[in-house]
């Protein structure tokens, strides 16, 4: 049995778990959507229709990205703000490209895990 001390230190250590940041649930939200891209395009034909679902939510979560960045209120600096913008363009010409069968997921790929890197080494 936990005395008083320990029970509240049990709690916390559970309550600590389950605290997400915004960049946390950023790098689990891409992260999520970008297993699911590689798992479909490993897949080949047969996983287009499990890449095109992956590649919609990739556009809506850039979409999120792009308007944050644009936002004065954006605190992260005005040259990062202005990449992330153009990484937003990119991914929503690059996937149509995909989604045409004129390009890889290979690029979308690589933005994502660098973009899962710094949200992961920011955290802090």
């Amino acid at each position: 049995m936990l005395d008083a001390q320990g029970q509240a230190q049990h709690a916390y250590s559970a309550a600590r778990g389950t605290i997400r940041t915004p960049r946390r649930l950023e790098y689990e939200a891409l992260a999520g959507i970008t297993a699911r891209m590689r798992a479909a395009s490993e897949q080949g034909v047969a996983g287009f229709t499990a890449l095109a679902a992956a590649l919609h939510d990739n556009r809506k979560i850039w979409r999120v990205f792009a308007v944050e960045a644009a936002s004065d209120a954006n605190p992260l600096p005005e040259s990062l703000r202005a990449r992330l913008v153009s990484l937003a363009g990119f991914t929503q010409q690059h996937s149509s490209k995909v989604l045409a069968r004129a390009g890889t997921v290979e690029p979308l790929l690589e933005i994502n895990t660098a973009i899962m890197r710094g949200l992961r080494d920011g955290a802090g």
